[in-house]
């Protein structure tokens, strides 16, 4: 009998150590919302890298359209088929109504280190934004710039009367919506996947996206006047399932947490210079192409729309949106005093 039992603990013992091993082992799956060699490539593939070097988990990235649109991608994470996803707040926006703040222009400054600084700084975006991600299932793992937002237009634009009327595509995000109407032009929301037709049958007069993205994405040969106006740069978000989150290991939460720190410190240095390599293959693959760098003078027209946007901003997120905002203008303000 005592044999028998010691026999039978051993096997138990076995199988346990068995199944240890192999939730040791896993392959995680991991969705983003760009092209190959894009910014949340970039991060995504650096973060799988780190993982694989330190552990033996995989990590499966899937590109744009892979697994559908940004909505889809985001439904797949909360439901727990994929563990991680990298999502902007120009989606994520209609879940977390407060990280639409990252879209009331002119709030943020354009210099890149002084951006870069903030991220890493700000109070607003490393402890209030985690606790709003966390409400919606989702584990906050890094926000990060990806660049400059760039207008471009079936013709130069270079005043608010120039957007008059003009279809802008946006994303399905109630406050870009509310920055396009200030700005004079009919905000037209539309899943990614339909831009460029639309811009290329004339469903859409514009839109607006990071110089990379519109080289790599190919804009500018339907929409090919570039207008850079100051107001805003591209944001996006890293984040896990929450549930996944917690149930891994200690040691398996510090994993993922420096991957994070490590893709993100590789993708920052991958931004740099990236907005004036990307507009010169623009201006090097078509001689349609115009850019207007707006002067001081007149952003300032355009600035002047802006405290509407923040008032709807305010309106749609209550006092929890107004704490965020006063604590996102205290970062600023310490980050460029």
């Amino acid at each position: 009998m005592k044999a028998s039992k010691l026999v039978t603990t051993a096997s138990v013992g076995a199988l346990l150590l068995g199944m240890t091993a192999a939730a040791q082992a896993d392959n995680w799956r991991y969705a983003h919302e760009e092209y190959e060699g894009d910014v949340q490539d970039v991060f995504a593939y650096a973060f799988k890298e780190y993982i694989e070097d330190n552990s033996d988990h995989t990590v499966q990235v899937y590109r744009f359209g892979e697994l559908g649109e940004s909505d889809d991608i985001m439904e797949q994470t909360q439901n727990g088929i994929l563990q991680f996803v990298n999502q902007s707040p120009g989606f994520t926006g209609a879940l977390i109504p407060e990280a639409q703040i990252f879209f009331i222009p002119y709030l943020l400054p354009t210099d890149q280190d002084t951006v870069l600084t903030f991220f890493d700084e700000s109070e607003a975006i490393n402890e209030m934004f985690p606790e709003l991600y966390a409400e919606q299932g989702l584990e906050l793992l890094k926000m990060y710039p990806e660049g400059e937002m760039v207008i471009t237009t079936d013709e130069p634009v270079s005043s608010p009367e120039d957007l008059q009327n003009k279809k802008i595509r946006t994303m399905t995000n109630p406050l870009l919506s509310e920055t396009y109407n200030a700005f004079g032009a009919t905000p037209t929301p539309l899943p990614w996947g339909e831009v460029y037709g639309g811009l290329q049958t004339g469903i859409l007069d514009g839109q607006e996206n990071p110089i990379f993205w519109i080289e790599s994405g190919g804009l500018y040969e339907v929409s090919p006047h570039l207008t850079f106006t100051g107001h805003g740069w591209f944001t996006t978000a890293m984040m896990a399932n929450q549930d996944f989150y917690s149930d891994l290991s200690g040691e398996d939460q510090q994993l993922v947490q420096d991957a994070s720190e490590a893709a993100y410190d590789q993708t920052m240095e991958h931004i740099q210079g990236l907005a004036d390599e990307a507009l010169e293959k623009i201006q090097a693959a078509s001689s349609d192409v115009t850019v207007t760098r707006l002067n001081e003078e007149q952003i300032q027209v355009f600035r002047e729309r802006a405290p509407q946007v923040e008032e709807a901003f305010l309106e749609m997120t209550g006092d929890g949106g107004a704490e965020l905002l006063e604590q996102f203008k205290a970062d600023l303000e310490a980050t460029n005093p």
